[in-house]
């Protein structure tokens, strides 16, 4: 459903991203990993079609975001790192308002605002103001628009960032109730979150993929079993590793 064919993206002469393919199907949640400033954001960013690659593409459920960029987005739901959202408007007007953007009317409308209110939990919520909302709630709220179309395809960046430990469980159980029926990247440096809800590995570091696996087969790499010992070995430079 996801596939993503050889994305290089330049910056003047540097190269943030280079050549990473991968493709992820019905049923799969795929943690991207890596250390900051690898490149997963920026590939998560050509991926959904905010960033325009260098060379390559992806394709979403048949659509290049390349060349068929409304229909690729109507595919996907998207949740961008530090959950944008405007402040002033009440939970349920948000979503509604998302709702009519993403061409929904009248009794259809109402529908997949309910159904996303009762998805992410936000039945004490919906008539507060999203500006007085905790970070946590604040996530369900963008996590709510994202899904609020039902789409075959999630794309998240970051998605527990910032939360705390009871926050992110409520977010990682909502990734796993729907994560049967959809296509699901995780984009993430935390190794916690990926052992927690991917059933596959991608691990990017300067701009190049260096893992592509299960959780297990990732900790079967280190004698000890420990997920950080992999990670550093498979991220650091020599001398990084020197000075470890």
């Amino acid at each position: 459903m996801i596939e993503v064919r050889n994305l290089v993206k330049n910056f003047g002469p540097f190269t943030a991203v280079k050549g990473v393919s991968f493709k992820v199907e019905k049923g799969e949640v795929l943690g991207f990993l890596g250390p900051n400033g690898a490149g997963k954001t920026t590939t998560m960013r050509m991926i959904v079609g905010f960033l325009p690659p260098t060379s390559g593409t992806a394709v979403i459920c048949g659509h290049d975001v390349v060349e068929q960029p409304v229909e690729a987005k109507r595919m996907f739901g998207y949740l961008p790192e530090n959950a944008p959202v405007y402040d002033s408007m009440l939970v349920a007007n948000f979503l509604s308002f998302i709702a009519e953007i993403r061409g929904f009317k009248g009794a259809e409308k109402k529908e997949r605002v309910e159904s996303a209110i009762r998805k992410c939990h936000l039945e004490s919520v919906r008539y507060q103001s999203i500006g007085t909302l905790s970070k946590g709630y604040r996530q369900r709220v963008c996590f709510a628009q994202a899904i609020l179309h039902d789409p075959p395809v999630l794309i998240m960046d970051e998605p527990t960032d910032g939360l705390d430990p009871n926050q992110k469980h409520v977010v990682r159980m909502m990734i796993k109730q729907m994560a049967a029926q959809k296509s699901i990247i995780i984009s993430t440096h935390i190794l916690e979150e990926m052992d927690a809800v991917c059933t596959r590995a991608i691990i990017i570091s300067n701009g190049s993929i260096v893992f592509n696996g299960t959780p297990d087969e990732l900790r079967s790499r280190s004698p000890s079993g420990r997920l950080d010992e992999v990670f550093r070995e498979l991220t650091l430079g020599k001398e990084e590793k020197v000075n470890a």
